[in-house]
């Protein structure tokens, strides 16, 4: 028995939307809950391979936990690694604050000096280093929980910066 042509096409335009919308944990990582994006002004393009450092600066936990990332090829961060003896990861330090109201601050640096020198541009900047407070514990989906997400749009002689979304 032959299927009828609207089921093929049904089925033609979900197997389409699984290849260009994948839910798999396996194909896409989960975010940190801190995250950052950078975009180099200069060419109007993103600022691919850009090593970054968050620090937590403060707050009801021991302060001084570093992570590192490099952007990728969108200038983005969504995870990041632990560095030195820090074993723990952001969402595991968010998750272990004492109530949703929890305040803790934060450092997001870029390396941004030797990233425009490899490209044979100088730089006003050696760093550019962004503080902020993140209020709120948890893991996505529960009560607490909210994504800090750190912009900078980055020139070698300005930035800027803003709360994404």
């Amino acid at each position: 028995m032959a299927s009828k042509p609207q089921d093929r096409i049904t089925n033609r335009l979900a197997l389409y939307q699984r290849q260009i919308s994948p839910h798999s944990s396996q194909t896409m990582a989960a975010r940190d809950p801190i995250t950052c994006h950078c975009l180099n002004t200069l060419s109007g393009t993103p600022a691919a391979n850009l090593p970054v450092t968050l620090t937590l600066l403060s707050g009801p936990t021991k302060g001084g936990a570093s992570f590192r990332a490099t952007t990728n090829a969108d200038g983005r961060v969504a995870n990041w690694t632990p560095v030195g003896t820090t074993e723990e990861t952001v969402p595991a330090i968010l998750a272990g604050l004492d109530t949703a109201e929890t305040k803790t601050n934060w450092s997001v640096r870029f390396e941004v000096g030797p990233w425009y020198e490899a490209q044979g541009i100088e730089s006003f900047w050696p760093e550019v280093e962004v503080k902020f407070t993140v209020k709120g514990r948890g893991r996505e989906g529960e009560e607490g929980w909210r994504h800090y997400h750190v912009p900078v749009l980055l020139g070698p002689w300005n930035y800027s910066t803003y709360r994404g979304s």
